[in-house]
């Protein structure tokens, strides 16, 4: 499941919006090993394209040293699409690297990318296997949710869950 408060979550749909008709990209970085979608970094989608993403290589280099100086990892990478259903595509799922991320697609086809509700959807994608998850939006995060462990990690003692700020 993916929790995710409602400032970045709304930053992700007004990103969407505001590129469209190209797709939008970007990543959103938090604590390492916390699951927990902290910092939005909005990329630049260097194919500028409507139906096709790409990161520029030289800001995800930076972005990747930056999250590596703060002890941080792309929690959510997420990008739009512009004319189809907020599902993976082919392309998607061969591009997907990050095993541990929230893949976020936005479908800002009709008329969605100007008002209304859009299409967010969250999956995980490991071995090109892609599977839905539950989008929880959250005012807040509490912090039973900041030490939540990732899916397949062991829970740590309760004396040794702390809150990350």
């Amino acid at each position: 499941m993916l929790i995710i408060d409602r400032a970045t979550h709304d930053a992700i749909i007004e990103h969407a919006r505001r590129d469209h008709p190209d797709e939008a990209c970007g990543v959103v970085a938090g604590p390492i090993g916390s699951d927990r979608p902290a910092r939005h970094v909005p990329m630049l989608n260097a194919a500028m394209s409507p139906t096709f993403y790409e990161f520029d290589s030289g800001d995800l280099l930076r972005l990747y040293r930056e999250m590596d100086d703060n002890d941080e990892e792309p929690v959510v990478i997420y990008h739009s699409h512009t004319a189809t259903e907020a599902y993976p595509s082919r392309t998607d799922i061969n591009l997907a690297q990050e095993p541990n991320a929230h893949y976020v697609l936005v479908s800002t086809r009709d008329g969605a990318h100007e008002s209304g509700p859009v299409d967010f959807r969250s999956y995980r994608i490991v071995d090109g296997e892609v599977t839905e998850e539950e989008v929880t939006v959250v005012e807040r995060y509490e912090d039973e949710q900041i030490s939540r462990p990732r899916p397949g990690t062991p829970a740590a003692p309760p004396e040794q869950k702390k809150a990350v700020s």
